[in-house]
């Protein structure tokens, strides 16, 4: 019986080459002018969305579970999905993927490219710094003396566990003859202290206070906080409404203070970005968005991620603002310098 045998001729001008061996077919290359243009559109949808889930980050709903805290305080991190969705288009070898990229990189530059900036200045009347100690830290006297190596003028601590109040009473006292401790918090100073109080905050016991610090340049409230810690569980969610609550009783705190120059510090559990924090950093300037360099991240100690821990002012000038090395503590200090 005879056999019909067919062989391979090559492609002419414009016509498709065969799948086989050698035929390339499947295989995404920048030389194909239509292809390039018609691949990765789901890359390309994936980068709307991601520019849609930025520019509409106050938008999402914290009904269910804070989800849209929860964003909010990771929001920068947001920005590793550009990079993620670049290297897929650039594998695809898409060209309608790498301009629709160019979307959500504009929408993170716009929220976040001013952090970039080195914006931090000489000078600065005030130095202050925050620093949440831990309370299960293994050397407190070790952190208070690193502290005040720091030079800081108004020195604030959060989460300072009654045991450990004498050491860093007795560690601090040389370089800090004013001092107040309420509940949980405390305030050291170089210049004289009045009007010592607690701030009620909803806890039960005390995690606020506020009082007068008599600078060379005039009188300062100085409050100092450590709000109510939040918690990611799978079926809660972003649990924050403690700490939601808190915000809102140190709002009205802040909101009612007579004197003209303010200063926040602490431990608030939350970033700028974060609405539920609104009822204080409404009234508030960030230091580190007005005068740092970078994001300034303080949490945790080992590999900063993200910036809970906070220095606010209303009628001070920021100069600079930084974040110290690593303490005993599971945060980092973080600092600024002020004019009035």
């Amino acid at each position: 019986m005879a056999r019909l045998e067919t062989s391979e001729m090559p492609a002419g001008p414009g016509e498709d080459r065969p799948a086989g061996r050698g035929g390339g077919r499947g295989r995404a290359r920048w030389g194909d002018a239509r292809g390039r243009w018609r691949r990765g559109r789901l890359i390309a949808a994936a980068a709307v969305l991601l520019a849609l889930l930025m520019l509409l980050h106050s938008r999402l709903p914290n009904t269910i579970g804070n989800l849209g805290s929860l964003l909010q305080t990771f929001l920068p991190w947001v920005g590793i999905g550009v990079l993620v969705l670049l290297a897929a288009a650039l594998l695809r070898r898409s060209l309608t993927a790498v301009a629709a990229l160019v979307l959500p990189a504009l929408v993170w530059m716009n929220l976040f490219g001013g952090l970039l900036v080195d914006k931090t200045g000489d000078g600065g009347a005030l130095m202050v710094v925050s620093h949440n100690v831990d309370a299960d830290n293994a050397d407190p006297a070790g952190t208070a003396r690193e502290l005040a190596a720091s030079g800081a003028d108004l020195l604030a601590l959060q989460e300072l566990p009654s045991a450990h109040q004498e050491i860093y009473q007795r560690e601090l006292a040389e370089a800090y003859p004013h001092h107040g401790i309420q509940g949980t918090v405390g305030l050291w100073s170089r210049h004289p202290i009045g009007h010592v109080r607690p701030v009620d905050t909803g806890m039960g016991w005390t995690r606020a206070m506020r009082s007068t610090v008599d600078t060379p340049h005039g009188q300062v409230a100085v409050y100092i906080a450590h709000l109510p810690s939040v918690r990611v569980q799978f079926r809660a969610g972003f649990t924050a409404g403690q700490r939601d609550d808190a915000a809102e009783r140190l709002g009205r705190a802040i909101a009612a203070e007579n004197l003209e120059r303010v200063v926040l510090l602490g431990d608030l559990n939350g970033t700028m970005n974060d609405r539920a924090l609104a009822p204080v950093t409404s009234q508030l300037r960030s230091t580190q968005g007005a005068a740092g360099a970078g994001f300034g991240f303080s949490w945790p100690a080992a590999f900063p991620v993200t910036r809970i821990d906070q220095i606010l002012v209303r009628g001070m000038e920021p100069v600079s603002s930084w974040t110290l090395p690593a303490t005993g503590s599971d945060h980092r200090p973080v600092a600024a310098r002020l004019d009035p």
